[in-house]
């Protein structure tokens, strides 16, 4: 058996997205500076974590790896979604259905695409 210690993610500008990140996971970035070509973000409970780290090419397809997330501290799937849009998210594609399941598609501030999912209060109404 093993576990995930770190997801990483390749990025043209490590530190300025890790900041990004950051804010919107809540967790701190691990001795770091702007310029670094590599990043973590240190998840509190433990791993795993979060590396971003520099690479030459840009992003030119979709991820074959993203992250989903939720809201917590009673934040609905659409409080998370107007929070990131206004930490710089963009929508990218929206898969809400009418009776409240489904999800919303965003570009973090690199393209990367990552999906905010109900919470875990919502999921259980």
């Amino acid at each position: 058996m093993i576990e995930i210690h770190t997801m990483t993610v390749d990025s043209a500008r490590p530190y300025e997205l890790a900041q990004w990140w950051s804010e919107a996971l809540g967790w701190p970035l691990v001795d770091s500076e702007p310029g670094d070509d590599e990043v973590m973000l240190d998840r509190p409970d433990g791993p795993p974590h979060v590396l971003f780290i520099q690479v030459p090419e840009d992003k030119t397809i979709k991820n074959r790896l993203h992250f989903d997330v939720t809201g917590t501290d009673g934040a609905t799937r659409d409080q998370e979604v107007e929070r990131l849009v206004a930490l710089g998210a963009k929508p990218y594609e929206d898969h809400r259905n009418p009776d409240g399941t489904g999800w919303v598609t965003l570009l973090d501030p690199e393209g990367n695409e990552f999906c905010v999912c109900r919470s875990e209060a919502e999921r259980n109404a």
